[in-house]
């Protein structure tokens, strides 16, 4: 639990978004967004999910309420473990993911609201004392901040 806690302090430490063309006015063309994130939960020691996402704006739309439009990719790390008598298992999860987000267009250079849309590739295993197993599927994500 230590080592998770360091490492998500770690990745808050390093954060550094860079606005290459916003001119102060909040996300705009050119804009670029690296990031750590941290999820919380509440499956036992799965509280916590560390992870990442990037995001670039790629195109002005002055005929669509002069927004921009956005590309994100980001994914994430889950895992819980515990034992129960003399059986020990752990699940693993991690989703992989791409949206296209509109940012709308406000004078309000602090204020940066978003509608996106995409898809999502997850990971999953699980391991059982003598067993264990892993798979993945599709997912949409939908997202509004």
């Amino acid at each position: 639990m230590r080592t998770t806690i360091l490492l998500g302090g770690l990745l808050l430490a390093l954060h550094s978004p860079a606005a290459a063309q916003s001119n102060g006015s909040g996300f705009g063309l050119g804009h670029t967004d690296l990031g750590p994130t941290v999820g919380l939960g509440g499956i036992g020691s799965a509280g916590l999910s560390l992870g990442a996402r990037f995001e670039r704006a790629i195109k002005y739309l002055p005929n669509l309420g002069k927004g921009t439009l956005g590309i994100q990719v980001g994914a994430d790390y889950y895992h819980y473990s515990d034992s129960f008598g003399a059986t020990n298992y752990g699940f693993t999860f991690i989703p992989i993911g791409a949206t296209l987000n509109y940012h709308v267009h406000l004078n309000d250079g602090k204020f940066d609201p978003f509608v996106g849309a995409g898809l999502g590739y997850a990971i999953f295993s699980s391991s059982f004392t003598g067993t264990g197993g892993a798979g993945g599927g599709i997912y949409f994500i939908g997202r509004a901040g």
